[in-house]
């Protein structure tokens, strides 16, 4: 059965059983390798993406419930060459050991700093309470979470005029 998915803002149509969980078609049907394959229960966080700006577990969702919803993974963050702010906090702090669970816990920072670019460690925590980390990396991935949310609010701060004289 053919289904519609916008991922990273792009339309995709996908010729798959309507029960196949969001990762699997991310991974085979659409060559986004970003969510990992974990543990397939919904307990690890690997696989996180943000639908609608929400933080799922994408091997727990079928694709028939994700039509018409939009979908983001780590992919659509930004580029090697251009990494977007919760990429480049990341790769400042050095957040990754092995890197594993990294996509994961990007995609639950970024449903949370959408939401709030300043939040609380307890609230970071709360964030990433389903994701997993074995490296022991905690204390690099919330200070990239922050260093995030500052990069995230100078971004959206409005240039100063530079033609007016004072």
């Amino acid at each position: 059965m053919a289904i519609l998915l916008t991922v990273n803002g792009r339309p995709h149509e996908v010729d798959v059983d309507p029960a196949t969980p969001l990762l699997y078609v991310l991974r085979d049907e659409l060559a986004l390798n970003g969510a990992k394959y974990g543990c397939g229960l919904g307990q690890c966080g690997s696989c996180t993406v943000v639908v609608d700006g929400e933080a799922v577990l994408s091997c727990m969702v079928p694709v028939m419930l994700l039509k018409g919803r939009e979908i983001t993974t780590v992919e659509g963050l930004g580029t090697i060459d251009e990494p977007g702010p919760l990429q480049q906090a990341f790769i400042e702090v050095q957040a990754a050991q092995c890197g594993y669970c990294i996509p994961g816990m990007m995609m639950s920072a970024h449903a949370l700093l959408r939401r709030n670019a300043r939040p609380s460690d307890a609230e970071i925590r709360e964030a990433l309470a389903t994701n997993l980390c074995r490296c022991g990396t905690h204390m690099r991935i919330l200070a990239a979470i922050r260093r995030a949310g500052e990069l995230m609010q100078a971004a959206s701060l409005p240039e100063p005029d530079k033609g007016r004289a004072g």
